[in-house]
């Protein structure tokens, strides 16, 4: 279940910021038609911290239903304590998710026995999957390489997704679960190909919204061991991940410089229709759009058909 390209989805909204389920439907089709291996619903890339509970559901209703079982679809069961996250969990396992994709706590310092106790309590109380998310930029929180191995020999943990950034890291990762059947998936735009050649079983990036067609490409050749051509399609995705440099960070923070890009660049392809993103995050500006469309367009990514 848990290899290949697996992009977390952007989450079109409207001008009134309510979930676009037409443009979430186009979007999923066109991941699809580009050969990915699963979908990620409410994630960072989805805006999931920002999310009500009822647009998470919409969400996720939308994609299991457009994706029809073609590939498996996961769910972020994302929150600050374990009851919220156990309540977005059974929602998931209820709309027909294949796996739920959960962060440690936050907002509250955790520590490693806290974080043990969250991940094998959800363990119990699901008949899903578990995806341990490692993503300590935004929940001010690293799992540790170590825990995780052990949580992934006990079987309660399936599958981990590394957006640490920190390959030192993922190596441990990689070691700890090796033999535990648990597959380790990158969140690196630009780190893929060295992941994988490290072996990693997949890769989550967000701008595989923008051009899935090439991380699917990268991905094939790491598969057949070309890493040399693999290497040369990371190349061209880290160029074009530049659209993220776009925005001007002294209006915006960070996710909205990346999230605002991913959007005016699925805009300016025709497979959304709005690129709002839901506050407080705000969207790129229409002369920043304008450059993330010039920005792929002359990476020969054109409208989609």
């Amino acid at each position: 279940m848990f290899h290949g390209v697996i992009p977390p989805l952007c989450t079109p909204l409207t001008e009134d910021g309510e979930v676009d389920t037409a443009s979430l439907e186009r979007l999923t089709g066109f991941l699809l038609d580009a050969g990915v291996h699963g979908l990620f619903v409410g994630g960072s890339t989805g805006e999931i911290a920002q999310l009500a509970d009822g647009d998470r559901d919409t969400a996720l209703r939308t994609v299991v239903a457009t994706a029809a079982g073609q590939v498996p679809v996961l769910a972020g069961a994302i929150d600050t304590g374990t009851r919220r996250v156990l309540e977005h969990a059974r929602r998931a396992q209820t709309l027909g998710a294949d796996a739920v994709v959960v962060t440690a706590p936050f907002y509250v310092g955790v520590g490693d026995a806290e974080v043990r106790e969250h991940y094998e309590t959800l363990h119990a109380a699901l008949e899903l999957p578990v995806v341990a998310y490692d993503i300590p930029s935004n929940v001010h929180y690293k799992l540790p390489p170590a825990l995780l191995g052990e949580l992934a020999q006990v079987k309660v943990i399936s599958a981990v997704k590394d957006s640490s950034g920190d390959l030192e890291s993922f190596q441990k990762v990689l070691d700890r679960t090796e033999g535990s059947g648990a597959a380790c998936l990158t969140g690196s735009e630009t780190l893929a190909d060295l992941a994988l050649e490290r072996g990693a079983d997949g890769i989550v990036p967000g701008l595989g919204n923008v051009d899935p067609h090439g991380y699917v490409r990268l991905y094939e050749a790491a598969r057949k061991g070309d890493f040399a051509a693999a290497r040369e399609e990371q190349r061209r995705l880290a160029a074009l991940f530049g659209i993220i440099e776009v925005a001007d960070r002294g209006r915006v923070g960070r996710m909205s410089a990346a999230l605002g890009s991913f959007k005016a660049a699925l805009a300016a392809r025709g497979v959304i229709a709005c690129a709002r993103t839901q506050e407080p995050l705000l969207p790129l500006t229409l002369d920043e759009a304008a450059r993330v469309a010039a920005l792929v367009e002359s990476a020969g990514l054109g409208p989609v058909s």
